[in-house]
């Protein structure tokens, strides 16, 4: 299979690495100086268990002289999904799957203007990774990757599941993948955007009551939306595995943390304002996420104003 991985971060390596022990695989970077370093040296997977392996994909930052692709996997950050799909247009034929494994939800609605509906994959994964360097990644935790699609029987999808299993990437087919993706959703919209718009490490949002009391009702507004899209989860039992989340991980970075505090702009958009989008289109009050949406957006504002 023809596949294109779009981002060279630590989950575009991790998945382009793997997928190319049976597939031809480009991987994209928007960053010349790393395409060629992994040209030449191959890119690195650190295992949890001290093992490593380099891998050959192609690297390259043009993908305009390349033909129309079987698979495309987008794995930059979210708000950069239709700057990137426009830069990569060649990659897209009128057979072409476009795939997204990225955080958060309501992606499809940039990635219906590339593709037709039933040319779009969604999907969420429970692989981590970090990067170590430019090539290389260190492979934090593996699990299921699962597939749906927002038209038609799931089942159709079962040839790329094929693929990443054969890979190493065990993978599934679900006409429920919209559950799954807002279920892995429910750490992200509470706690760790709290940690962004506070500041700090994850075990403060469980320490404090005041931050617990936030994250709780944040928890509840997702919960209702939810509900009101037909997928239901017990509001206690998320509350239960979301303190989990935080008194597991006590000094806990999050990525929204990071970005804002180094002045980068985050990926609140597709978490939290997915949660305030989906709220308006079902008429739910989500006034938790509305008030902490605008506030990640202003600590964003004034990263800009102090750069």
């Amino acid at each position: 299979m023809k596949i294109a991985v779009l981002g060279a971060g630590a989950m575009g390596g991790l998945f382009a690495s793997y997928l190319c022990r049976h597939n031809d695989v480009t991987l994209v970077s928007r960053h010349e100086e790393q395409a060629d370093l992994i040209s030449k040296e191959g890119f690195t997977v650190l295992e949890k268990d001290g093992t490593k392996e380099i891998f050959h994909p192609h690297a390259l930052v043009s993908t305009k002289d390349m033909e129309p692709q079987d698979l495309v996997i987008l794995f930059v950050k979210s708000m950069a999904n239709e700057s990137v799909l426009a830069a990569n247009r060649s990659l897209l034929g009128p057979d072409t799957y476009l795939c997204t494994l990225q955080n958060g939800s309501g992606h499809e609605e940039v990635l219906r203007k590339f593709v037709p509906e039933d040319h779009i994959i969604l999907g969420t994964t429970q692989h981590n990774a970090s990067t170590k360097a430019r090539n290389i990644t260190r492979h934090g935790g593996s699990g299921m990757t699962h597939f749906g699609g927002i038209t038609g029987d799931a089942k159709r999808l079962q040839r790329f599941a094929d693929c990443f299993t054969s890979c190493g990437l065990q993978a599934d087919v679900s006409d429920r993948v919209q559950e799954m993706i807002w279920n892995k959703m429910f750490t992200n919209i509470s706690a760790n955007a709290l940690t962004g718009a506070l500041q700090v490490p994850l075990g403060y949002i469980v320490k404090d009551p005041y931050a617990w009391s936030l994250c709780c009702q944040l928890i509840g507004e997702a919960v209702d939306v939810a509900a009101a899209l037909g997928m239901h989860f017990d509001r206690e039992e998320k509350i239960r595995e979301v303190r989990a989340v935080c008194e597991n991980a006590p000094d806990g970075l999050t990525s929204i943390y990071a970005d804002l505090k180094n002045g980068r702009k985050t990926e609140v958009d597709a978490i939290t304002g997915s949660v305030v989008r989906a709220g308006e289109k079902t008429g739910v009050p989500t006034p938790g996420h509305s008030f902490l949406l605008k506030l990640i957006h202003a600590m964003e504002g004034r990263s800009r104003e102090n750069s």
